[in-house]
């Protein structure tokens, strides 16, 4: 059995400011940033889990945060280099860097370029004035715009821009304007996704004045026809992209592919070679910690293996959320398991109108997207499937 494709992820945790929606493992850090100190921790960290991928190229990077454009270039340009001294690195390897858009100093990108970095995540998140101030951003709408002039001086033409809907205080003309600026910087890629508010944050425990169900589900419907008509295409619930500019990092995670984590709280899943089992990592969440481990050199995370009950869940959590779906072949590589464990679920989902056969596989129907999180539950460890659909 051939092994899925890996990625590399890392986690850079600092951030200038924590904003009031964001539970990401992320902390606000005042002065210079330990970047040597963090880098070689990050470096140790990988040479652990290097035996676990011997022999497998890494075919993705990720630099997620926190605000990793706070690193400097020459930093991630050690970085890189010490990971291609322990692991190889697959030839034209799609090495992606997240980026606030307040935090880009000129030529900066000329920089990240130059390290290696090939592709671009702005966290643009809205234009709206009013919308980044109740957001708590540290950028105003023109650091976007500026930010994405950067990028092309500096030649990255594959970059992303996030945008968020449903947000403080919004109407849908202001949701359907945020859409309009974003298409006029012509992304390749637009990821576009309703504001929840998660357990943990400022907005959870004192909740802002959000648009009601009804405006959110009209935002959704008439941004989205607007993305379409712009020649995005939606590959996953909340992506978009022109053709041949999909995230391919974030893609192996939907496929349930295999991806080193590496960095402060960082997760991970490993195959074994023979495919019978799957492993999670998780690293030390708290910076502080995660360096002092690295320097003493201590181990710097656990290792869970995933039990065969709880593998059809954890795959379809992510494949459900692709409109190419999935294949059973897919299905049986990843999770080693046959996909009749999963028939009696799959049946109720067409029965209910959630899934439909298309392509190779199986995939959700649009109102399977639209009630996602009842579409993926039905395949929870130990959900019978009900009498009646």
């Amino acid at each position: 059995m051939s092994a899925p494709p890996l990625a590399l992820y890392v986690h850079l945790p600092w951030c200038v400011r924590k904003c009031p929606y964001c539970d990401f493992n992320s902390h606000v850090h005042k002065g210079a940033l330990p970047e040597a100190e963090y880098v070689a921790a990050l470096l140790a960290d990988l040479e652990a889990d290097a035996p676990s991928v011997a022999g497998r190229s890494v075919e993705t990077v990720f630099f997620g945060g926190g605000t990793p454009s706070l690193f400097t270039a020459e930093s991630l340009a050690s970085f890189l280099q010490g990971v291609r001294a322990r692991v190889p690195l697959a030839a034209g390897a799609e090495i992606t860097l997240e980026a606030n858009p307040g935090t880009i100093e000129h030529g900066r990108f000329d920089g990240y370029r130059a390290a290696g970095v090939n592709r671009v995540s702005l966290g643009a998140q809205s234009f709206g004035a009013r919308q980044l101030e109740l957001l708590g951003r540290i950028h105003a709408a023109a650091d976007t715009g500026r930010a994405v002039g950067e990028l092309a001086v500096a030649g990255l033409a594959n970059f992303n821009l996030d945008l968020m809907y449903a947000l403080p205080e919004q109407t849908l003309e202001g949701a359907l304007a945020d859409v309009e600026t974003a298409l006029a910087f012509t992304p390749p890629h637009l990821s576009h996704y309703q504001l929840t508010l998660e357990p943990g944050t400022v907005f959870h425990a004192r909740p802002p004045s959000l648009p009601d169900e009804d405006l959110a589900e009209r935002i959704q419907q008439q941004t989205q026809e607007r993305l379409a008509a712009a020649g995005l295409r939606r590959y996953e619930v909340s992506a978009w992209a022109r053709p041949g500019a999909e995230c391919r990092h974030n893609l192996n995670y939907w496929r349930f592919g295999d991806y080193l984590g590496i960095g402060a709280g960082a997760h991970g899943k490993l195959t074994a070679p023979d495919g019978a089992a799957i492993v999670r990592t998780e690293k030390a969440k708290q910076p502080r910690e995660y360096l002092a481990r690295a320097a003493r050199g201590e181990a710097l995370g656990t290792r869970q293996p995933v039990p065969a009950a709880a593998r059809p869940f954890e795959f379809l959590l992510n494949a459900l959320r692709l409109t190419e779906g999935f294949a059973a072949a897919d299905f049986e590589a990843r999770t080693a398991l046959p996909i009749s464990v999963v028939r009696p679920q799959m049946a109720q989902a067409q029965a209910r109108g959630l899934l439909e056969a298309g392509g190779a596989g199986w995939r959700p129907t649009e109102l399977g997207f639209r009630f996602l999180n009842d579409l993926q539950a039905l395949f929870l460890p130990g959900k019978a499937p009900a009498g009646n659909p």
